[in-house]
């Protein structure tokens, strides 16, 4: 996948990975990069940067994306690109001892921005592409999607369950000329990650964090192999590998961080009976 001449749409472009992808494909030729965020003065200021068009979209609205779609499909005929990039973190990661279990408001809407946005746009793209006999997805998933995040259950689990989709898009249509790949970057210098650390969560992710235009540069390798998992993180790869080899010994390894990052969770561990 070259992206000179390309289409191509990222949604929450309007700040960290996204504008940094954004910005990428305007450098590396494309023919029209789209910038699609709730945050319409964002997207803007985005788009004016590298020459690209604007939509303000909510993701986790159907109608929305379809929107989306179908503007960018009667303006430039094609989309050869979408990359479903929006995320939202939201919620308490644990219980009694660090607060409260994630709110059904934050697990419904990091549901529907990280699961039902990526069917969303797969509803809306794939006829088109497949009637072409080709087409790319690009899901931003996390670490947290291969592994775990300590921080929130509500944006672990999506991610897992966003992981766990673009698998199914990749068995069910690879053959068919639609290539998917699933970016699953850990700490990255995004406002996102920085209002956690900020928040006190995610610290343990800043030590190792890289810039979105890391990741960027990650994404442009990683779609002209075609491959599945982007790893701009190439540690992830040796945890994922270790989880899958010992399951257990990874979980235990994983309470051992969770008593390091979070020490009034290994405090209420020793009053349990």
């Amino acid at each position: 996948m070259e992206l000179h001449n390309r289409v191509i749409i990222v949604t929450g472009g309007a700040s960290g990975i996204g504008a940094a992808l954004c910005q990428r494909f305007a450098a590396e030729g494309a023919r029209a990069v789209v910038v699609a965020d709730r945050e319409g003065r964002g997207a803007a200021e985005i788009a004016g940067e590298i020459g690209g068009l604007a939509v303000t979209t909510d993701v986790a609205v159907e109608g929305d994306v379809r929107a989306l779609v179908d503007e960018v499909v009667q303006r430039f005929g094609v989309i050869d690109l979408f990359c479903s990039n929006a995320g939202v973190a939201l919620g308490a990661g644990f219980g009694e001892a660090g607060g409260p279990f994630a709110s059904e408001d934050d697990w419904r809407r990091s549901f529907d921005v990280h699961v039902m946005a990526q069917v969303y746009a797969a509803r809306a793209v794939l006829p088109g592409m497949l009637a072409r006999g080709f087409g790319y997805l690009l899901t931003t998933a996390s670490a947290a999607g291969l592994l775990t995040d300590l921080g929130s259950q509500a944006y672990s689990v999506t991610k897992h369950a966003a992981v766990a989709f673009a698998e199914w898009l990749a068995i069910h249509y690879r053959d068919r000329g639609i290539v998917v790949s699933c970016l699953c970057p850990q700490g990255v210098r995004t406002p996102m990650l920085m209002g956690a650390a900020a928040a006190g969560a995610g610290g343990h992710l800043t030590p190792g964090m890289i810039s979105p235009e890391e990741v960027a540069q990650a994404v442009v390798a990683g779609l002209r192999r075609e491959e599945f998992l982007i790893l701009p993180h190439p540690e992830v790869r040796e945890f994922f590998q270790r989880k899958a080899l010992d399951y257990d010994r990874w979980l235990s390894g994983m309470r051992r961080l969770r008593d390091r990052v979070y020490p009034q969770e290994a405090k209420a561990a020793d009053r349990r009976p």
